[in-house]
């Protein structure tokens, strides 16, 4: 029987949630018990996503993202592919001294959060801890910023906000 390159594709999808999982475990230490504690979600159901077995809901993977206390996306991040990361953090260790000693920055942060900070260079290399600071500083205000537009987005003021975007898109973007 001949596999189509979208079957493969599809298959490479269901693995994925379960890679993770397991990387999650491991850094976690946590067992399949303490995953299933922690998210609620039922020990069958973690069983198949780990063995790649089923295409689990958008509202399982939330659940489990939650319990584990990632976002969703890290689901579905290459498990074999943080090479990038780990060169990050080794080029840039004092965000991991500023991460430490100023941890009220860094309330609700996922691990992607942390990658685009430690990704961050300075002037002529690493960053200095004024740098990290700054840069968290405007992570969390566009993080904030995100939010108030995602909670404006589903009023009645959704068309005001799409209008003032556009405008200040098209003023923005506009060329002369």
């Amino acid at each position: 029987m001949h596999t189509t390159q979208s079957e493969t594709q599809l298959h490479g999808l269901r693995l994925l949630p379960g890679a993770n999982i397991r990387r999650l475990m491991a850094r976690l230490d946590m067992t399949l018990q303490d995953v299933v504690g922690a998210t609620g979600l039922d020990e069958r159901t973690l069983r198949s996503m780990l063995q790649g077995s089923t295409r689990p809901h958008a509202r399982t993977l939330h659940k489990l993202a939650h319990g584990l206390g990632v976002a969703t996306d890290e689901l579905f991040q290459d498990p074999f592919g943080n090479g990038q990361a780990a060169f990050d953090r080794a080029t840039n260790p004092l965000v991991a001294d500023v991460i430490d000693s100023h941890p009220e920055m860094f309330d609700d942060w996922h691990s992607t959060d942390y990658e685009e900070l430690f990704s961050r260079m300075g002037v002529g290399g690493e960053l200095t801890e004024e740098g990290t600071l700054s840069a968290a500083i405007a992570m969390n205000a566009r993080r904030e910023l995100q939010y108030q537009v995602s909670v404006i987005l589903e009023t009645g003021e959704a068309d005001l906000l799409r209008e003032f975007v556009g405008m200040l898109f098209r003023r923005v973007t506009e060329v002369g």
